[in-house]
């Protein structure tokens, strides 16, 4: 909740997706074939994955993405799934001739994943018609990076009214790159950050980064946690926050769910440590359960697990 004890409003902009999910004992070798113990068809994507894990712990959430036309069934699909999460769905963009984006993921005894994706190029020509007036009302913006068609104007438009731009940097991307430059708030993948500035190590690879952003940068790296630079500390000095320890049985949206649930909690907050904690304890929720997205925990569902956690 805001200040006002009203429901924090959050404009959700990039790429979703339709997720084919199954879970197998161990991941086939080439050629080989293994039987699945359980399936689902879900919505995902970066954006998509962030607005389900915002709009369950209570944020009135807007979607604004490039889908496919009328005529596509899995653009059909995703949008009735986030429509029944209560997200406005109104602002997404329907390309004429496009299809949507779609994913094929196993899902391993351990947790761990293997996507492949396919991302049709209709949906990165297409850009919002006012983005002013889909951000007017809204307290903060969050965003992917692949689709800065989508992101970039709606970042820009939010950063016009002083709102936090809080960035999924997921796609690698050169330290000038715009939309990068213009966010408040940057939570890189561990993949995308080494390859963004070539350093392995992710202490080192933040403070290269950083280098060339000022604000709020961090990063998260699975069940090792999250390392973000403090800006209290001159220059920025390193620090870490461990991740809750829980038995994962699918790790698919947990670090989509720690973006959604970061931008929500530091909207009522303000403070981005309390905000980190508040959203590895979604993350390790959702891990708890199979399903995408479908496994997004709620707000009592997180206050309860921290505060058993302490």
């Amino acid at each position: 909740m805001t200040g006002t004890s009203q429901p924090v409003r959050i404009v959700c902009a990039g790429g979703a997706v339709q997720d084919n999910v199954m879970r197998v004992e161990k991941f086939p070798a080439p050629g080989e074939k293994v039987s699945a113990t359980d399936f689902v068809i879900t919505s995902g994507g970066q954006a998509g994955n962030a607005a389900v894990a915002m709009a369950r712990l209570g944020a009135q959430v807007t979607y604004i993405g490039a889908v496919g036309d009328e005529t596509d069934d899995v653009a059909n699909t995703i949008l009735k799934t986030f429509a029944k999460e209560n997200i406005d769905v109104s602002h997404a963009i329907r390309v004429p001739g496009a299809r949507s984006a779609a994913s094929l993921i196993l899902l391993d005894a351990e947790g761990e994943k293997m996507i492949a994706t396919m991302r049709p190029t209709g949906l990165h020509a297409a850009t919002p018609a006012d983005p002013d007036g889909i951000v007017a009302n809204a307290d903060a913006a969050m965003l992917d990076n692949r689709y800065s068609n989508i992101s970039l104007p709606i970042c820009l438009a939010a950063k016009k009214r002083g709102i936090p731009r809080v960035l999924d940097f997921d796609k690698p991307t050169p330290a000038d790159d715009p939309l990068f430059q213009a966010c408040s708030h940057v939570i890189c993948s561990a993949d995308a950050i080494r390859e963004s500035t070539g350093v392995k190590d992710l202490p080192g690879a933040l403070k290269k980064l950083g280098e060339s952003f000022g604000e709020f940068l961090a990063v998260t790296d699975g069940p090792d946690g999250v390392y973000w630079l403090d800006r209290d500390q001159g220059s920025g000095e390193v620090r870490h926050m461990d991740a809750f320890k829980v038995k994962s049985v699918d790790t698919l949206g947990a670090g989509d769910t720690f973006h959604g649930a970061f931008a929500v909690h530091f909207v009522e907050t303000r403070d981005v440590v309390k905000a980190m904690r508040f959203a590895a304890a979604a993350a390790a929720i959702k891990c708890t359960r199979f399903g995408g997205l479908m496994g997004a925990a709620t707000r009592d569902e997180v206050d309860a697990f921290l505060k058993e956690r302490g």
